[in-house]
C-alpha cells in the first residue's frame, strides 16, 4: 500500500469514534461525576458507640463517602453542626440519627436543629427500632423535623438509596437557593442601579442640586401654581463671573470645589420652599414661589452680597468671586411655559454682564442686548448671504468747507439690500454682526470698496476725500494696518484721501490700543476723525491726547441749536477745545440754512446734513 494510502487512513482512525463507542458511556461518566460530588457532602452520624447503629459510618465509608463525622450524644451533634458554620469549615449537609440509643432524645434534638434558619432544609434520617407501634410513631416524627426514617437492622442496600436520594434532593435544593439568591441580590442591584439612575436624571452630579430637567418640571408646576392662585414667582438666574480664569488657572479639580463651595453658599440663603437648581458648568438658578417683583430684587441682591463677599482659597493664592443674577418674575396673567422663563432670566443675566458684571438685572422686554439676541437669529443668515452676494453697497453725504461751501469729501454710510432689494439701514444689522462676530467680514468690505470708490473717481475730483466708519473691532485687529496699506497700493490712491471715523466711547473702551493703531495708520497718512464729539468723554486728557485730525459734534448738540441756548453754549465751547487743540471741527446733522449760518458765525470748518446734501448711492460729478 502506498505512503499516500495509509496516511488516509491514520486521518480516518484519528477523526473517527472508536469501535464500540456509544453517547451513553458520556451520560455514564456524567453520573459517575455527580455520584462523586455526593459522596464528598458532610454526612453526620449521631450513634451510640456500642449501639446496633455503629456500623452505620463504616457502611458510608465503604461506599466512598469521605467526609464523615460522628456523634455519641445531643450536645456533640449541636455542636458539630454549629463547628460546621464555621469560616472555612466544611459543611454538614445530612443528619443520621439512631433515635434507638438511650444517649439522644430523637424528637427534641429534631426540633431543636429546625429552629435554625441554617439547618431547616437539612435532611435528617432517623434510625427507630422496630415496634407494633410504629405506624402511630411515624406522624411524630416527620412533625418533629425527619425527612425519612429507617428501621434496625440497617441494610446497606436500603441505607445507601436513600443517603444519595437525600443528599440529591439537598443538593438541588442549594442550587435552587443559591439561584435564588443571585436573582435576589441582581433585583437589589438593579434597584440600586435604577434609583442611582433616577437620581441622575433630576440631579447634578458634582453638587447634588437638581439639575436644569428638574427645574424645568418644576417651573411649569410653578407657573400653573401662579395662574390657579393668581400669584406672582421669580425666576433667578445665577452665572459667576470669571469662572472660566479660575478653572484655567488652577486645573477642573478647583474649579469643580469652587462651584460646590457656591453651591453650599446659595443653600444658606435659601426658603424652605425654594428650589436650587444647576443649569450649567458655572450657573445656577434659584426658583421663588408666591413673592413680587420687590421681594424677589431684594433676595437677588442679598445672594449677590453673598457670593461678592465670599472668598475662594487654593493653596496659596485667595479669589475674589462675583455673580451677574438675572431675576424674570412669573406674572399669574402672563401665558409663558418653562423655556420662556428660563430664557427671559438668562437675557436679564446677560445684561447684568453687559453692564459690567456683579449686579441684578430685571428682565424688561426693551433691553437692548435682549433684542439683538431675539434677533440674532433672523438676522445673522441674511448677513452671511449679503456677504456671499455682494448685496452691501454705500451711500455717499457730501460735507463742504466753511466758510465758502464747497464740497471737500463724503461721508460714505453702509446700507445692505435684502432679498427684496429694499434697503436696510446699519442700525438694524450693524449690532447683530458685532454681536454675532460678523463685523470683521464687514469692515473688510468696507475698507475694500471705500478705497476703490476713491480710486474709480475721474481726475478732476482726485482731491475729494472719503470718510469711511469702521467698528471698534477694526481698530483692536492687527489685520486691519496691512489691509489698508495693501488696498491702498493696489488702487493707487493716496492715504490721506481716507478719513477714518471712530466714536468717542469705542475709542475710550480700548483706549491704549486703539491710539496705538490710529497712530500707525495716521503713519501710513490716514486721517481720523472722532465721532459724536460731546457724548463720551468723561476727561478732556483723553482728548488731548488722542491722535485725531477732526472733531466731529454729535447731531443732538446741532438738531435745536437756534432755539436751545444751553446747545449753542455748549457748541461754542466744543469749537474752543478744537480750536486749541489744533483740531478742525464738523458739524453733522445740519438740517437748515439758519443752523448752517450760526455754525459758520461760530467757527465750523466743516459741516454735513441733510440741507446741505441728502445720502446718495453715488458720488456726483464736480
Amino acid at each position: 500500500m502506498s505512503p499516500a494510502h495509509n496516511s488516509s487512513r491514520d486521518t480516518r482512525a484519528a477523526t473517527e469514534p472508536a469501535a464500540g463507542y456509544s453517547p451513553a458511556q458520556d451520560e455514564l461518566q456524567d453520573i459517575h461525576h455527580r455520584l462523586d460530588e455526593l459522596r464528598a457532602m458532610g454526612i453526620l452520624v449521631a450513634a451510640a458507640v456500642d449501639g446496633d447503629a455503629t456500623p452505620v459510618g463504616a457502611m458510608l465509608s465503604r461506599n466512598s463517602f469521605t467526609h464523615v463525622v460522628s456523634a455519641t450524644n445531643d450536645q456533640e451533634v449541636l455542636q458539630a453542626l454549629r463547628s460546621s458554620l464555621d469560616f472555612g469549615a466544611r459543611p454538614i449537609d445530612m443528619l443520621l440519627l439512631d433515635v434507638a440509643a438511650t444517649q439522644f432524645d430523637g424528637h427534641a434534638l429534631c426540633r431543636a436543629i429546625r429552629r435554625q434558619p441554617a439547618w431547616r432544609d437539612m435532611p435528617i434520617i432517623l434510625i427507630r427500632q422496630r415496634s407494633a407501634w410504629q405506624e402511630d410513631m411515624l406522624p411524630g416524627s416527620f412533625a418533629a423535623g425527619a425527612t425519612d426514617i429507617l428501621f434496625h437492622p440497617v441494610q446497606r442496600v436500603e441505607l445507601i438509596p436513600r443517603v444519595i436520594s437525600a443528599l440529591l434532593l439537598k443538593k438541588e435544593r442549594d442550587i435552587c437557593r443559591q439561584h435564588e439568591s443571585e436573582l435576589e441580590t441582581e433585583l437589589a442591584e438593579r434597584k440600586v442601579m435604577e434609583a442611582r439612575l433616577q437620581y441622575l436624571v433630576s440631579h447634578d452630579d458634582l453638587t447634588g442640586l437638581f439639575n436644569r430637567r428638574r427645574l424645568e418640571l418644576a417651573l411649569e408646576d410653578v407657573i400653573a401654581n401662579a395662574r390657579a392662585r393668581g400669584q406672582t414667582a421669580a425666576l433667578l438666574y445665577v452665572d459667576l463671573d470669571q469662572f472660566k480664569v479660575i478653572n484655567d488657572l488652577e486645573g477642573h479639580a478647583v474649579g469643580d470645589r469652587l462651584l460646590m463651595s457656591v453651591a453650599n453658599i446659595l443653600r444658606k440663603h435659601l426658603g424652605a420652599h425654594d428650589i436650587l437648581a444647576r443649569i450649567s458648568s458655572d450657573e445656577y438658578a434659584v426658583l421663588i414661589e408666591d413673592t413680587s417683583e420687590a421681594a424677589a430684587m431684594k433676595r437677588a441682591e442679598a445672594l449677590r452680597i453673598a457670593i461678592d463677599e465670599y472668598r475662594f482659597r487654593t493653596e496659596d493664592r485667595n479669589y475674589h468671586v462675583c455673580a451677574s443674577i438675572g431675576v424674570a418674575l412669573v406674572l399669574p396673567h402672563e401665558d409663558i411655559n418653562a423655556s420662556e422663563a428660563l430664557a427671559r432670566s438668562s437675557q436679564a443675566c446677560f445684561e447684568a454682564k453687559t453692564h459690567g458684571r456683579n449686579l441684578v438685572h430685571l428682565f424688561n422686554k426693551d433691553d437692548v442686548e435682549t433684542n439683538i439676541l431675539r434677533h440674532a437669529a433672523d438676522w445673522v443668515p441674511r448677513i452671511r448671504e449679503a456677504l456671499a452676494q455682494d448685496r452691501f453697497c454705500m451711500f455717499f453725504q457730501p460735507v463742504i468747507e466753511l466758510p465758502g461751501g464747497r464740497v471737500v469729501g463724503y461721508e460714505a454710510l453702509i446700507r445692505m439690500r435684502d432679498n427684496d432689494g429694499t434697503l436696510i439701514t446699519p442700525d438694524r444689522f450693524i449690532p447683530v454682526a458685532e454681536r454675532m462676530g460678523l463685523i470683521h467680514d464687514i469692515d473688510i468690505w468696507v475698507v475694500q470698496y471705500a478705497i476703490g470708490v476713491l480710486a474709480r473717481l475721474p481726475r478732476e475730483q482726485s482731491d475729494l476725500t472719503l470718510n469711511v466708519n469702521l467698528s471698534i473691532h477694526a481698530f483692536q485687529d492687527p489685520a486691519l494696518l496691512p489691509l489698508v496699506r495693501d488696498n491702498l497700493e493696489r488702487n493707487g490712491v493716496a492715504a490721506d484721501r481716507i478719513t477714518f471715523e471712530i466714536t468717542e466711547t469705542a475709542a475710550v473702551a480700548s483706549y491704549d490700543q486703539t491710539r496705538n493703531m490710529i497712530n500707525q495708520l495716521r503713519e501710513l497718512g490716514c486721517r481720523f476723525a472722532l465721532d459724536d464729539f460731546g457724548t463720551g468723554f468723561s476727561s478732556f486728557n483723553y482728548l488731548k491726547q488722542f491722535p485725531v485730525d477732526y472733531l466731529k459734534i454729535d447731531g443732538s448738540f446741532i438738531r435745536n441749536l437756534l432755539n436751545d441756548p444751553v446747545d449753542q453754549r455748549l457748541v461754542k465751547s466744543m469749537i474752543e477745545v478744537g480750536r486749541t487743540l489744533g483740531k478742525l471741527v464738523v458739524a453733522e446733522f445740519v438740517e437748515s440754512a439758519e443752523i448752517l449760518a450760526l455754525l459758520e458765525e461760530y467757527g465750523v470748518n466743516r459741516a454735513q446734513g441733510h440741507f446741505i446734501g441728502e445720502p446718495l448711492p453715488e458720488i456726483l460729478p464736480g
